[in-house]
């Protein structure tokens, strides 16, 4: 488990994982309660081989939990890397960053106070009523190399940078203020087919009005136009 102090390093250095001192509180408070009920539920559904309150103790907290997986998000660490930051073994940061990314996706960006945006749907409903310009792109996080004999495996190689990696889709409005981030997939996607199966074309013809801008990779995206950046 991470130290005190060193937590409070993390928490007080916006570079390590982006987010202010203030949004971390709020994303404790918010998120906290929801971990600890699917992680008691989990508990219940599955047959019970000991007593109440017996078995090994979390090692890392949902504050620590959350670090994990910001640092992570961020900055494309390692699980192996994280697990020797917070003094764990790699499973158990693995395991922790596969139960808080869901909670932080299905929360959704905040944009103002009480409004979350979850879907790229309502992103784009956003943008249209706000007549604000978005500005769309996808962004590559390296990997670690699949297992032989893995059938995909091929898939994970970028074609821009040639290494494996995953991409997300990222939506900003025109200050770069994030508004969506995609699931990641493999790099091998293009850009395009990315979008489209999002259903990014789809938002765009049955919602508002919305000027794009992207780079080329995204032209084509009609019948609304994405501009080239």
């Amino acid at each position: 488990m991470v130290g005190t102090a060193a937590r409070a390093a993390i928490i007080g250095d916006r570079r390590i994982t982006g987010l202010s001192a203030e949004v971390i509180t709020e994303l404790v408070v918010e998120l906290g309660p929801l971990w600890h009920d699917r992680h008691q539920a989990r508990l219940v559904a599955r047959p019970r081989k000991r007593a109440v309150g017996a078995g090994a103790k979390h090692r890392l907290v949902f504050v620590d939990r959350l670090l994990a997986t910001l640092v992570h998000l961020r900055h494309g660490a390692t699980h192996d890397v994280l697990a020797c930051w917070f003094g764990v073994d790699r499973s158990t940061v693995t395991r922790a960053i596969g139960e808080v990314r869901p909670l932080l996706a299905e929360r959704g960006c905040t944009i103002s106070q009480g409004l979350h945006l979850r879907t790229l749907a309502e992103v784009i409903d956003h943008l249209g009523s706000s007549g604000q310009t978005g500005i769309i792109d996808g962004t590559e996080i390296r990997v670690r190399r699949p297992a032989v004999g893995r059938k995909d495996r091929d898939r994970f190689v970028s074609g821009k940078n040639k290494q494996n990696a995953v991409k997300a889709m990222v939506l900003t409005d025109e200050k770069g203020r994030m508004l969506f981030c995609s699931p990641a997939e493999p790099a091998s996607c293009a850009d395009i087919t990315h979008a489209r199966q999002l259903g990014l074309v789809k938002h765009l013809v049955d919602g508002p009005a919305v000027e794009i801008l992207a780079d080329a990779g995204y032209q084509g995206l009609e019948p609304r136009p994405v501009v080239a950046s």
